[in-house]
């Protein structure tokens, strides 16, 4: 019967009274979302669409060919300490990607001014842009694309050579895989008139952003080339009249003794660790230790070794 029912709530009048209300719930609701973000910035917007795919075309832009002048993929460098620090560097670049509506601060504007005075392209891209071609990492928003370091021939250091009128004086680096080292080895190179650097094309540093900064910009002269085999390239240089010297702390022969060092010559390092690898060490036609009267060290980075040795080399040479 109506007006009986036991049911909680029901309405027993049609008479409208008081309702509870949100309690302000729904406030945000009504609020607005502030002023409208610019076409690039929206997401399935024409213009959107356009500064995504730019850059996906710029950042996507390089291959690894393999062979004769072969080239590394493209480089990110990510953060705004690190991009500052290679432009100051003059680290070859690309582009320099930047977050839209980044937050300005003194790191940011060095970059951009860095970039313009250099000439580099500064391309704007959105955040989801940006997150895609850092895989992830912390960008924060500022991105320096290096371009594809485009390797040697090993060949082509004994031309480089014969066009100087010297005799090869060439370092091979075995198992090295600290870009800095690889950096410090080149900056020798160039100063202690060397005709390049030969790496392995696998488990080796290759001219990364590190290894562009240590080098102090003697990258850009000195020719680093890529072997597929180590082994075959150093019994290819010994055909074409040039010794094999490996480093070693156990070599038969003191760098003081080593008059090979005047004549044509690739000086082979090492990793601190491991040393040369058998196979290396076996192909040198001779093993050098270099004297530390200290007895502080038993062992020298593949980067002051060389080093050393190229001073040797220098100084008798000269």
């Amino acid at each position: 019967m109506a007006g009986n029912s036991q049911r909680r709530n029901r309405r027993t009048t049609n008479k409208k009274g008081a309702t509870v209300g949100s309690g302000g719930q729904r406030r945000k609701g009504l609020e607005g979302k502030g002023p409208t973000p610019p076409a690039e910035a929206r997401k399935g917007h024409k213009k959107n669409r356009i500064a995504t795919a730019q850059a996906r075309k710029v950042s996507g832009q390089s291959r690894r060919p393999s062979g004769r002048g072969a080239k590394s993929t493209s480089e990110m460098v990510v953060g705004r300490n690190p991009v500052v620090e290679a432009l100051r560097a003059d680290i070859p670049a690309t582009a320099v990607y930047v977050q839209q509506f980044i937050d300005n601060d003194d790191r940011v504007r060095e970059a951009l001014q860095l970039a313009t005075d250099r000439g580099v392209p500064l391309l704007e891209a959105p955040r989801p842009e940006l997150d895609r071609l850092t895989a992830g990492l912390n960008h924060q928003g500022l991105v320096l694309q290096i371009p594809p370091y485009e390797y040697a021939h090993p060949d082509d250091l004994l031309a480089e050579a014969a066009d100087q009128r010297d005799e090869p004086l060439i370092v091979a680096l075995d198992g090295v895989t600290d870009p800095r080292n690889l950096g410090a080895v080149v900056r020798s190179v160039a100063a202690f008139g060397g005709h390049g650097v030969v790496v392995p094309e696998r488990r080796a540093a290759g001219m990364t952003a590190g290894a562009w900064k240590t080098s102090a910009g003697t990258a850009a002269r000195v020719p680093v080339a890529r072997a597929t085999n180590l082994t075959r390239t150093l019994e290819a240089y010994r055909k074409a009249g040039l010794t094999v010297v490996g480093l070693a702390a156990d070599g038969d022969v003191d760098l003081y003794d080593l008059e090979a060092l005047t004549g044509p010559v690739v000086i082979v390092a090492g990793s601190e660790g491991k040393g040369l690898s058998r196979l290396v060490g076996e192909t040198c036609d001779l093993l050098v230790r270099i004297p530390m009267p200290g007895g502080a060290a038993e062992s020298l980075n593949a980067g002051v070794a060389a080093g050393v040795v190229l001073y040797e080399a220098a100084r008798r040479r000269a």
